[in-house]
């Protein structure tokens, strides 16, 4: 006798989620998302806050975006994601309703909630959908994961530490001076 089948969903559900309610879709299965806590805002905003600046004063073609932002990864009706933050350097892939396909850069700032999903479940669909660098910024171990998928390599730091962005030849990330309230 097999298992029950599992109920799949397609982004219609998740846009008519009750006003406040937020989750994703990955594969068609729904995952609720926790509303985030204000030191996972700090990062956030002092995070895209040095993207943005730094895209601006080089006259970069890419776009930072911060969550709530809506990221159809496989660019189907199942799989629909909302990075803490996300680069994309391809104007063709930004549409109305957010982006359409594989980010270049995705940062993600874990929550006790978020752990399994950002540390397996997304680093899975982030590098099969070609997302050429993610970040898992983690407040509780004081640590940044960088995954270079396009050099098929992986760097652990600390919040004591400049991280260097392997998309651009020159952005690195103090996260001493970017986060000193830590």
């Amino acid at each position: 006798m097999g298992l029950p089948k599992e109920e799949l969903y397609t982004t219609d559900y998740i846009y008519d989620l009750p006003e406040g309610r937020r989750a994703e879709l990955i594969d068609g299965r729904v995952y609720d998302m926790a509303p985030p806590s204000t030191l996972h805002q700090r990062i956030s905003v002092r995070l895209s806050t040095e993207i943005v600046h730094y895209i601006s004063r080089n006259g970069g073609s890419c776009e930072a975006f911060s969550a709530p932002f809506a990221v159809f990864l496989n660019e189907d009706d199942r799989t629909y994601v909302e990075p803490d933050i996300s680069v994309i350097c391809d104007p063709k892939k930004l549409n109305s309703k957010g982006c359409s396909g594989a980010p270049d850069w995705i940062v993600e700032i874990v929550s006790p909630a978020s752990i399994q999903m950002d540390y397996m479940t997304k680093l899975f669909k982030y590098r099969t959908a070609g997302v050429r660098e993610y970040w898992i910024v983690d407040p509780i171990k004081h640590r940044i994961v960088v995954y270079d998928f396009d050099h098929n390599k992986t760097e652990e730091y600390t919040f004591s530490d400049t991280v260097k962005v392997g998309i651009y030849d020159d952005l690195a990330i103090d996260f001493s001076q970017l986060l000193p309230f830590l």
